[in-house]
């Protein structure tokens, strides 16, 4: 048994979460991206992300074996409780509980932000993470036909939603991460590190 740590990612994680990510985007619909982003670019987007949402990688004796993030839903003032999530996982450490210890992470460290509701979309066929949101207790909402076109054909893809907040009326104001007190932090992703078996490895 190997310990699988967690911790919020840093712009300097952009070159090892890329090589994660690339073969994805690729060789893949799962990521609707056509292109690889540069190690610059992302390592922007990692640094802008972090000033609201929790980044989170995985790592397995020093190496980044996935990483999952929250985004804004929707731009749109009203829409400011909810959040998108994403997770991407080494393909050669699928089914390790890796994407349920990071989903159930970002969940933690987002209620504390007083997000209400979270989000998944999947392009479909995706087995393993339709599972994974089915397992934390996400429902299916929705299903957008043929919305996307890659590798030569439309996919689907389908929404599921989990909410986590208490919907008070009116709601308390979004949190952003970098103002949570980061022990709580700490402690949430101490809390959820899981003990992983790595075979042949």
């Amino acid at each position: 048994m190997k310990q699988a740590d967690l911790r919020l990612a840093k712009p300097a994680d952009a070159e090892k979460i890329l090589k994660i990510l690339a073969p994805y985007v690729k060789d893949t619909a799962i990521s609707f991206e056509y292109d690889v982003p540069d190690t610059a670019e992302y390592a922007k987007k990692i640094e802008t992300i972090s000033q609201k949402y929790p980044f989170l990688v995985c790592e397995i004796e020093g190496d980044i074996v996935g990483f999952a993030y929250a985004s804004a839903h929707n731009s749109r003032s009203a829409y400011m409780w909810n959040a998108e999530l994403s997770v991407y996982i080494d393909k050669n450490h699928l089914r390790l509980g890796i994407g349920h210890t990071l989903y159930s992470a970002l969940i933690e460290i987002l209620k504390l932000q007083n997000i209400q509701n979270v989000y998944g979309g999947i392009t479909l066929p995706n087995e393993n993470s339709e599972w994974l949101h089915k397992s934390l207790g996400f429902e299916l909402v929705a299903v957008y036909r043929k919305t996307g076109f890659k590798l030569g054909r439309w996919h689907d893809v389908v929404w599921y939603v989990k909410h986590i907040g208490n919907h008070v009326t009116p709601p308390g104001p979004v949190i952003p991460i970098v103002d949570l007190d980061e022990s709580e932090v700490n402690e949430v992703l101490k809390r959820n590190r899981k003990m992983v078996r790595i075979s042949g490895r």
